[in-house]
Protein backbone atom coordinates (compact mmCIF):
# COMPACT_ATOMS: atom_id res chain seq x y z
CA UNK A 1 0.00 0.00 0.00
CA UNK A 2 1.24 3.46 -0.87
CA UNK A 3 1.95 6.24 1.63
CA UNK A 4 -1.19 8.36 1.28
CA UNK A 5 -4.88 7.50 1.15
CA UNK A 6 -8.23 9.31 1.26
CA UNK A 7 -10.09 8.46 4.45
CA UNK A 8 -13.40 10.03 5.45
CA UNK A 9 -13.00 13.33 3.61
CA UNK A 10 -9.27 13.96 3.85
CA UNK A 11 -5.95 12.74 2.51
CA UNK A 12 -3.89 11.19 5.29
CA UNK A 13 -1.05 8.73 5.75
CA UNK A 14 -2.38 5.30 4.86
CA UNK A 15 -1.24 3.72 8.12
CA UNK A 16 -3.55 6.10 10.03
CA UNK A 17 -6.74 5.03 8.22
CA UNK A 18 -9.29 3.47 10.60
CA UNK A 19 -12.70 1.81 10.53
CA UNK A 20 -14.94 1.01 13.51
CA UNK A 21 -14.78 -2.72 14.40
CA UNK A 22 -18.61 -2.88 14.56
CA UNK A 23 -19.03 -1.52 11.04
CA UNK A 24 -21.30 -3.91 9.12
CA UNK A 25 -18.69 -3.82 6.38
CA UNK A 26 -16.69 -6.01 8.79
CA UNK A 27 -19.25 -7.94 10.84
CA UNK A 28 -21.71 -8.54 7.96
CA UNK A 29 -19.49 -8.18 4.90
CA UNK A 30 -21.75 -5.39 3.62
CA UNK A 31 -19.96 -2.77 1.58
CA UNK A 32 -18.94 -1.91 -1.96
CA UNK A 33 -15.63 -1.33 -3.69
CA UNK A 34 -14.14 -0.74 -7.08
CA UNK A 35 -10.65 -1.11 -8.43
CA UNK A 36 -8.89 0.37 -11.44
CA UNK A 37 -5.38 0.97 -12.70
CA UNK A 38 -3.11 3.79 -13.65
CA UNK A 39 -0.99 3.72 -16.78
CA UNK A 40 1.74 6.34 -17.05
CA UNK A 41 0.05 8.28 -14.21
CA UNK A 42 -3.32 8.25 -16.00
CA UNK A 43 -6.29 6.44 -14.38
CA UNK A 44 -7.47 4.01 -17.05
CA UNK A 45 -11.20 4.32 -17.97
CA UNK A 46 -11.79 6.42 -14.84
CA UNK A 47 -15.24 7.70 -15.86
CA UNK A 48 -16.50 4.16 -16.33
CA UNK A 49 -15.30 3.04 -12.92
CA UNK A 50 -16.68 6.11 -11.14
CA UNK A 51 -20.06 5.63 -12.83
CA UNK A 52 -20.16 2.01 -11.70
CA UNK A 53 -19.12 2.85 -8.14
CA UNK A 54 -21.79 5.54 -7.85
CA UNK A 55 -24.41 3.11 -9.20
CA UNK A 56 -23.29 0.48 -6.71
CA UNK A 57 -23.70 2.94 -3.83
CA UNK A 58 -27.22 3.77 -4.96
CA UNK A 59 -28.22 0.13 -5.40
CA UNK A 60 -26.90 -0.86 -1.97
CA UNK A 61 -28.50 2.14 -0.20
CA UNK A 62 -25.14 3.51 0.92
CA UNK A 63 -24.63 7.26 1.13
CA UNK A 64 -21.73 8.54 -0.96
CA UNK A 65 -21.00 12.16 -0.08
CA UNK A 66 -18.86 12.86 -3.13
CA UNK A 67 -19.80 13.47 -6.74
CA UNK A 68 -17.95 12.29 -9.79
CA UNK A 69 -15.88 15.46 -10.25
CA UNK A 70 -14.86 15.51 -6.58
CA UNK A 71 -13.81 11.86 -6.69
CA UNK A 72 -11.80 12.45 -9.86
CA UNK A 73 -10.00 15.38 -8.27
CA UNK A 74 -9.09 13.36 -5.16
CA UNK A 75 -7.88 10.42 -7.26
CA UNK A 76 -5.59 12.60 -9.36
CA UNK A 77 -4.18 14.18 -6.21
CA UNK A 78 -3.49 10.74 -4.71
CA UNK A 79 -1.76 9.62 -7.91
CA UNK A 80 0.54 12.62 -7.68
CA UNK A 81 1.25 12.32 -3.94
CA UNK A 82 1.97 8.58 -4.23
CA UNK A 83 3.90 8.86 -7.51
CA UNK A 84 1.61 6.12 -8.84
CA UNK A 85 2.85 5.77 -12.41
CA UNK A 86 1.57 2.21 -12.90
CA UNK A 87 -0.47 0.83 -10.02
CA UNK A 88 -3.90 0.14 -8.61
CA UNK A 89 -6.51 2.36 -6.96
CA UNK A 90 -9.15 0.88 -4.65
CA UNK A 91 -12.31 2.70 -3.56
CA UNK A 92 -14.21 1.27 -0.58
CA UNK A 93 -17.50 2.34 1.03
CA UNK A 94 -18.58 0.43 4.14
CA UNK A 95 -22.07 -0.31 5.43
CA UNK A 96 -21.55 1.77 8.57
CA UNK A 97 -22.23 1.26 12.28
CA UNK A 98 -25.98 0.76 12.64
CA UNK A 99 -28.10 0.51 15.79
CA UNK A 100 -29.22 -3.04 15.04
CA UNK A 101 -25.80 -4.12 13.72
CA UNK A 102 -27.52 -5.20 10.50
CA UNK A 103 -29.14 -2.40 8.49
CA UNK A 104 -26.93 -0.16 6.28
CA UNK A 105 -26.34 3.37 7.45
CA UNK A 106 -23.76 6.10 6.83
CA UNK A 107 -20.48 4.30 6.35
CA UNK A 108 -16.79 5.05 5.99
CA UNK A 109 -15.27 5.87 2.63
CA UNK A 110 -11.67 5.24 1.60
CA UNK A 111 -9.48 5.43 -1.49
CA UNK A 112 -6.18 3.54 -1.37
CA UNK A 113 -3.31 3.32 -3.85
CA UNK A 114 -1.58 -0.01 -4.32
CA UNK A 115 1.23 -1.72 -6.14
CA UNK A 116 -0.01 -3.98 -8.91
CA UNK A 117 1.26 -7.15 -10.58
CA UNK A 118 -0.19 -8.62 -13.76
CA UNK A 119 -0.24 -12.35 -14.52
CA UNK A 120 3.14 -13.59 -15.70
CA UNK A 121 4.12 -13.49 -19.37
CA UNK A 122 4.03 -17.28 -19.34
CA UNK A 123 0.30 -17.26 -18.55
CA UNK A 124 -0.45 -15.05 -21.54
CA UNK A 125 1.66 -17.27 -23.79
CA UNK A 126 0.35 -20.64 -22.55
CA UNK A 127 -3.03 -19.79 -21.10
CA UNK A 128 -4.45 -20.72 -17.70
CA UNK A 129 -6.61 -23.41 -16.14
CA UNK A 130 -10.05 -22.80 -14.57
CA UNK A 131 -12.11 -25.07 -12.34
CA UNK A 132 -15.81 -25.41 -13.15
CA UNK A 133 -17.80 -24.59 -10.01
CA UNK A 134 -21.55 -24.65 -9.43
CA UNK A 135 -22.22 -21.23 -7.96
CA UNK A 136 -23.82 -17.83 -8.64
CA UNK A 137 -22.39 -14.75 -6.97
CA UNK A 138 -24.86 -12.83 -4.79
CA UNK A 139 -26.23 -9.62 -6.36
CA UNK A 140 -23.71 -10.13 -9.13
CA UNK A 141 -24.33 -6.80 -10.87
CA UNK A 142 -22.96 -4.90 -7.82
CA UNK A 143 -19.28 -4.96 -6.88
CA UNK A 144 -19.76 -5.84 -3.22
CA UNK A 145 -17.03 -6.72 -0.74
CA UNK A 146 -18.57 -10.15 -0.10
CA UNK A 147 -15.92 -12.48 -1.52
CA UNK A 148 -16.05 -15.03 1.31
CA UNK A 149 -16.87 -18.00 -0.93
CA UNK A 150 -14.15 -17.56 -3.57
CA UNK A 151 -11.56 -16.59 -0.94
CA UNK A 152 -12.34 -19.84 0.88
CA UNK A 153 -12.42 -21.88 -2.32
CA UNK A 154 -9.17 -20.37 -3.65
CA UNK A 155 -7.21 -22.78 -1.46
CA UNK A 156 -8.77 -25.61 -3.44
CA UNK A 157 -8.16 -24.24 -6.92
CA UNK A 158 -4.56 -23.38 -6.10
CA UNK A 159 -3.96 -27.00 -5.09
CA UNK A 160 -5.38 -28.00 -8.48
CA UNK A 161 -3.01 -25.67 -10.33
CA UNK A 162 -5.86 -23.42 -11.47
CA UNK A 163 -5.83 -19.68 -11.95
CA UNK A 164 -9.47 -19.25 -10.91
CA UNK A 165 -12.94 -20.74 -11.37
CA UNK A 166 -15.72 -20.57 -13.94
CA UNK A 167 -19.13 -20.32 -12.27
CA UNK A 168 -22.11 -22.18 -13.66
CA UNK A 169 -25.63 -22.96 -12.43
CA UNK A 170 -28.28 -25.16 -14.03
CA UNK A 171 -25.89 -25.71 -16.90
CA UNK A 172 -25.43 -21.99 -17.62
CA UNK A 173 -22.07 -20.21 -17.34
CA UNK A 174 -21.95 -16.78 -15.68
CA UNK A 175 -18.46 -15.49 -14.81
CA UNK A 176 -15.27 -16.16 -12.92
CA UNK A 177 -14.74 -15.02 -9.33
CA UNK A 178 -13.12 -11.74 -10.42
CA UNK A 179 -13.40 -11.77 -14.23
CA UNK A 180 -15.83 -11.94 -17.11
CA UNK A 181 -15.85 -14.92 -19.47
CA UNK A 182 -15.84 -15.01 -23.27
CA UNK A 183 -15.89 -18.00 -25.62
CA UNK A 184 -15.08 -18.32 -29.33
CA UNK A 185 -16.60 -20.96 -31.61
CA UNK A 186 -16.20 -21.05 -35.40
CA UNK A 187 -14.92 -17.47 -35.33
CA UNK A 188 -17.94 -16.14 -33.38
CA UNK A 189 -17.41 -14.50 -29.99
CA UNK A 190 -19.98 -14.85 -27.19
CA UNK A 191 -20.18 -13.73 -23.56
CA UNK A 192 -22.76 -14.54 -20.85
CA UNK A 193 -25.72 -12.19 -20.44
CA UNK A 194 -26.94 -12.93 -16.91
CA UNK A 195 -25.71 -13.18 -13.31
CA UNK A 196 -22.57 -11.18 -14.05
CA UNK A 197 -20.77 -8.04 -13.00
CA UNK A 198 -20.69 -5.73 -15.99
CA UNK A 199 -16.94 -5.37 -16.12
CA UNK A 200 -15.28 -2.28 -17.55
CA UNK A 201 -12.75 -4.35 -19.50
CA UNK A 202 -15.68 -6.44 -20.79
CA UNK A 203 -17.39 -3.21 -21.88
CA UNK A 204 -14.31 -2.13 -23.84
CA UNK A 205 -13.92 -5.57 -25.42
CA UNK A 206 -17.50 -5.36 -26.65
CA UNK A 207 -16.61 -2.05 -28.29
CA UNK A 208 -13.58 -3.64 -29.95
CA UNK A 209 -15.66 -6.64 -31.05
CA UNK A 210 -19.22 -5.30 -31.51
CA UNK A 211 -20.26 -8.50 -33.28
CA UNK A 212 -19.98 -10.37 -29.95
CA UNK A 213 -23.15 -12.21 -28.98
CA UNK A 214 -24.39 -11.46 -25.46
CA UNK A 215 -26.44 -14.53 -24.58
CA UNK A 216 -26.84 -17.53 -22.33
CA UNK A 217 -23.89 -19.90 -22.68
CA UNK A 218 -23.90 -23.47 -21.44
CA UNK A 219 -20.99 -25.09 -19.67
CA UNK A 220 -20.95 -27.67 -22.45
CA UNK A 221 -20.45 -24.87 -25.01
CA UNK A 222 -17.55 -23.48 -23.00
CA UNK A 223 -15.90 -26.90 -22.77
CA UNK A 224 -16.30 -27.41 -26.53
CA UNK A 225 -15.23 -23.88 -27.53
CA UNK A 226 -12.31 -23.19 -29.85
CA UNK A 227 -11.10 -20.45 -27.50
CA UNK A 228 -12.00 -19.19 -24.02
CA UNK A 229 -10.65 -16.05 -22.39
CA UNK A 230 -11.32 -13.95 -19.31
CA UNK A 231 -11.27 -10.16 -18.94
CA UNK A 232 -10.71 -7.96 -15.91
CA UNK A 233 -8.87 -4.87 -14.70
CA UNK A 234 -5.92 -6.89 -13.44
CA UNK A 235 -5.84 -9.51 -16.21
CA UNK A 236 -6.76 -7.48 -19.31
CA UNK A 237 -7.46 -10.34 -21.78
CA UNK A 238 -6.15 -13.62 -20.38
CA UNK A 239 -6.44 -16.85 -22.43
CA UNK A 240 -7.99 -19.93 -20.82
CA UNK A 241 -6.64 -23.17 -22.28
CA UNK A 242 -8.01 -25.69 -19.80
CA UNK A 243 -11.20 -26.16 -17.75
CA UNK A 244 -10.91 -28.90 -15.15
CA UNK A 245 -8.93 -31.62 -16.96
CA UNK A 246 -10.21 -30.77 -20.45
CA UNK A 247 -8.10 -28.77 -22.90
CA UNK A 248 -9.85 -25.94 -24.73
CA UNK A 249 -9.41 -26.11 -28.50
CA UNK A 250 -5.87 -27.17 -29.28
CA UNK A 251 -4.70 -26.30 -25.77
CA UNK A 252 -3.03 -23.04 -26.83
CA UNK A 253 -4.19 -19.39 -26.83
CA UNK A 254 -6.22 -18.79 -29.98
CA UNK A 255 -5.81 -16.12 -32.68
CA UNK A 256 -8.92 -14.12 -31.73
CA UNK A 257 -7.87 -13.97 -28.08
CA UNK A 258 -4.39 -12.79 -29.08
CA UNK A 259 -5.80 -10.18 -31.47
CA UNK A 260 -8.16 -8.75 -28.84
CA UNK A 261 -5.34 -8.55 -26.28
CA UNK A 262 -3.25 -6.58 -28.79
CA UNK A 263 -6.14 -4.25 -29.62
CA UNK A 264 -6.99 -3.69 -25.96
CA UNK A 265 -3.34 -2.93 -25.14
CA UNK A 266 -3.23 -0.41 -27.99
CA UNK A 267 -6.43 1.21 -26.70
CA UNK A 268 -4.93 1.61 -23.23
CA UNK A 269 -1.76 3.11 -24.65
CA UNK A 270 -3.73 5.72 -26.55
CA UNK A 271 -5.60 6.97 -23.49
CA UNK A 272 -2.50 7.02 -21.27
CA UNK A 273 -0.38 9.19 -23.58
Amino acid sequence: MKTFCFANSQIIESEKAKIHPMDIGLIRGYGIFDFFRTSNYSPVFLNDYLDRFIRSAEKTFLALDFGKEELSQVIHELIEKNDLKNGGIRMFLSGGVSENHFSPTKGSFFIFCEDLDFPSKDKYEKGVKLLALEHIRSIADIKTTNYAFPVWHSKIWKKEGAEDVIYHMNGQVSESSRSNIFIVKDGKISTPANHILHGITRKRLLELAPQTQIRNITLKEALNADEVFMTSTTKKVLPVTQIDELKIGNGHPGPITKKLLEEFTELEQKISV
